[in-house]
């Protein structure tokens, strides 16, 4: 019995773990070029933006970002931030908070797909085990003695589920774990944008409080009469 031979014993299940397979290869290859996109170099974008904030203040600092025209985490965050700083350093945090939810999910999506299907891989390959052993003890059912080729259909049912489950696991889970790794660099950029710029606003509004010509104040009272010589 030839290979071909074994798969097509293999029974019903290993056409469901083939398509299980597919989709896995498919999402693996779409979550990794989406953080191709999302995980381009965002470092020289932040250094310009903060030398730009420093100078000039947030509005300047969000046409730089505009004009780079990056679609990072990075980038989402310094334009939620730059784009509400004039609303104070407190509105400007609760604007990249909430984009970093955005960005989080964006960019961490299809990885706990692939959890579940490096998950239920290996079940899929043991009940095709289960259903190919049935199939094996229900020859002695049918004759007293069987041959090896009616008991090795059973047995290449059960062997053969359970190396294709083990290897749509294997796949998965390795390619579950590069991707988060790649992911988990993304967001980083991200994170030291959220923590840096409130310091970046506040360090811009410095110099121009300290530009502000001081209030004095005047008074033009006038001073107390002389009392009278007396005689």
């Amino acid at each position: 019995m030839n290979v071909l031979d074994l798969i097509r014993h293999a029974g019903p299940l290993l056409w469901v773990l083939l398509a299980l397979s597919l989709f896995v290869v498919y999402l693996v290859v779409m979550r990794a070029l989406a953080l191709g996109r999302l995980g381009q170099d965002s470092g020289m974008l932040i250094e310009r933006v903060r030398a730009v904030t420093a100078e000039s203040g947030p509005e300047p600092a969000l046409r730089e970002v505009d004009t780079a025209g990056l679609m990072t985490p990075a980038a989402s965050l310094l334009r939620a931030g730059l784009s509400r700083a004039h609303f104070g350093e407190a509105a400007a945090q609760a604007s990249m908070n909430a984009a970093l939810l955005v960005e989080d999910a964006r960019t961490y999506a299809g990885l706990s797909t692939l959890s579940t299907c490096a998950q239920i891989a290996p079940l899929l390959g043991l009940l095709g085990t289960v259903f190919g052993m049935v199939n094996s003890f229900l020859v002695f059912s049918h004759t007293t003695a069987p041959t090896p080729a009616q008991l090795a259909q059973g047995i290449s049912e059960a062997l053969v589920n359970t190396a294709g489950g083990l290897m749509v696991a294997i796949i998965a889970y390795v390619a579950r774990n590069a991707l988060k790794a790649k992911a988990d660099r993304v967001m980083v950029q991200a994170e030291r944008v959220r923590e840096e710029l409130p310091s970046w606003l506040s360090r811009s509004a410095s110099p121009a409080a300290a530009q502000r010509v001081p209030e004095v104040a005047l008074s033009f009272d006038p001073s107390p009469a002389s009392a009278p010589v007396g005689d």
